[in-house]
Formats: C-alpha cells, sequence, structure tokens
C-alpha cells in the first residue's frame, strides 16, 4: 500500500500569495472580485506538517497564472517560447508534432536510444489549481506491476531507479520526469503521464480551469527533441488527464498521445490502476 502525503504550502508560497494579493489590488477589478480574492482562507499546519514539507524536494513553482518563459540549459535545443505564445500548430521543438490518438515510434531516428525525458507544462486559469504530474508502470494487464511502481511528488523514484520525478528544473515551470529504459524492469510494458489537480473535488476544481497543457519527450543523452503533444479540450466534468503514455512493442517503445480526461483524483486514478492506498 502507499501512502498520498498531504501537501503543505511552504513560507516561499506563502510569500508569493501576499504578493499576489499586493497585484491584485495594484489591478482594477470589480470589489467582490477583489475581496473574494484577498479573503481565501490560509492553508493549516501543524509544526511536523511544516517540517515534513521542509523536506520534501517538490519544488516551489511560480506563482499560477504568470507567464512563464521556457527557458531551458544550453544542452537543451528547445526555443525560448512563452507558455501564452504557444497554440496547437506552432513548431516550438525539434521532433513531431503529435495530435491526440497519433502514435509514434521513439526509436524511429535512434534505433539505440536507451533514456528520455518527459516534460508536462500548463497554465491555470484559477490560481487555485495547484497542478501534479504522475507516471504509473503498468504491466501486460493494466495495472501496476506493485505499489511502489507509482511516480509522484510523494515518491519521486520507481522500485528500479528508472523512473526519476524531477519536479520542476531550470526554471522552466514544467514537470520532469526522466526513463532510463535500460534499467527499466522486464514486467513494465506501458507508463502512463498523468496530470491532476491536488484536492480538486474538495475545492470543487476541474480542467476548464486550465489552459495550454502539453507533452513533450526528448531524447535523455542527446537532449534532441523527439515528439510534442498539445492537449486541445478542456472540460468542467474532468479532474485529471491521462496526456500520453510510453508503450513497448514488437521490442521496441513507442509513444500514443492519448488526451483523455478522467473524472477521478489522484487517490481515484491509484485505484483505476490497481495502486492500494492507504
Amino acid at each position: 500500500m502507499i501512502d498520498i502525503p498531504m501537501k503543505i504550502k511552504s513560507p516561499e508560497s506563502l510569500g508569493n500569495m501576499a504578493a499576489d494579493v499586493e497585484r491584485r489590488i495594484r489591478q482594477p477589478q470589480p470589489l467582490c472580485q477583489l475581496m473574494g480574492s484577498i479573503m481565501q482562507p490560509l492553508p493549516q499546519a501543524s509544526p511536523g506538517q511544516f517540517r515534513q514539507a521542509a523536506q520534501s524536494n517538490r519544488t516551489v513553482r511560480p506563482q499560477p497564472g504568470q507567464t512563464v518563459p521556457g527557458r531551458v540549459s544550453q544542452s537543451q535545443p528547445w526555443q525560448t517560447v512563452s507558455r501564452r505564445e504557444v497554440s496547437a500548430g506552432d513548431s516550438v521543438s525539434p521532433g513531431e508534432i503529435l495530435r491526440k490518438g497519433q502514435k509514434l515510434s521513439l526509436m524511429r531516428e535512434n534505433p539505440n536510444l536507451t533514456a528520455v525525458e518527459v516534460s508536462l507544462g500548463w497554465r491555470v486559469q484559477n490560481p487555485a489549481c495547484d497542478m501534479d504530474a504522475s507516471a504509473f508502470l503498468l504491466g501486460s494487464n493494466g495495472k501496476v506491476v506493485g505499489d511502489e511502481w507509482f511516480v509522484f511528488y510523494g515518491q519521486t523514484s520507481s522500485p528500479d531507479g528508472s523512473v526519476v520525478h524531477h519536479g520542476e528544473r531550470g526554471g522552466t515551470g514544467e514537470e520532469t520526469l526522466s526513463i532510463d529504459l535500460k534499467k527499466l524492469h522486464p514486467s513494465v510494458k506501458r507508463i502512463v503521464f498523468i496530470l491532476t489537480i491536488h484536492e480538486a473535488l474538495r475545492q470543487r476544481l476541474n480542467f476548464g480551469m486550465v489552459s495550454d497543457a502539453y507533452i513533450q519527450v526528448r531524447d535523455g543523452s542527446m537532449g534532441k527533441g523527439i515528439l510534442r503533444f498539445r492537449l486541445d479540450e478542456y472540460y468542467s466534468n474532468v479532474i485529471s488527464m491521462v496526456v500520453g503514455e510510453l508503450y513497448e512493442k514488437n521490442g521496441e517503445w513507442r509513444f500514443n498521445a492519448v488526451g483523455n480526461g478522467v473524472d477521478r483524483d489522484l487517490e481515484g486514478l491509484c485505484g483505476l490502476y490497481g495502486v492500494q492506498v492507504e
């Protein structure tokens, strides 16, 4: 069984909240909207929970709603592009631009591919939406090969060390996972990548409050872009999104651009994929 820990806001994020309040005050807007944004209750946490949060390696993201440039290191040949400027047809990176339902061999141009990096990004229309990326490592039966084969903010590595969740890296505003295909356990036949909204059910949040979500895959050793898939369907009855998946077929790894919404939260998805939650 696996425990999904409570996410606690750090002191830094509370500082960001204060800065956001000041920004909202300076911007002309209806008084009722202003008071609604200011009077949102602050999260309560015990000292023990704050210590737990401090020990967590989750990165505090930029204030939701800001336009975050897609800065990357010089070793990665991705163009610098604002999230606001991305459209469905933009070729913002080397590699294939996929549409929903399309599949692509990751090894078409590099038969010796042994590692990939998968990054997921998004914008939120409602600042209350706290987004998370996660991955389920599935066997041929469509279920996780064990409870520990679920990688997310509370468990950042698979048991074999093949899949690692790095959180946000390089100020990109994306969450990145690395996959070492050489380390991957033979029983893992599919890796599903999910976007969820934290506490969506309790706070009545949904993907109608999200936009510009995408996934991109790079060659892990060369940094070369392989593909990019941008979601273009956002519904108010969806609280999680199966963005895409890597799957093995005939001895090679391929990518499937899924883009399907799910009316389950992270715990519900664990049940769907066979993870027992404490």
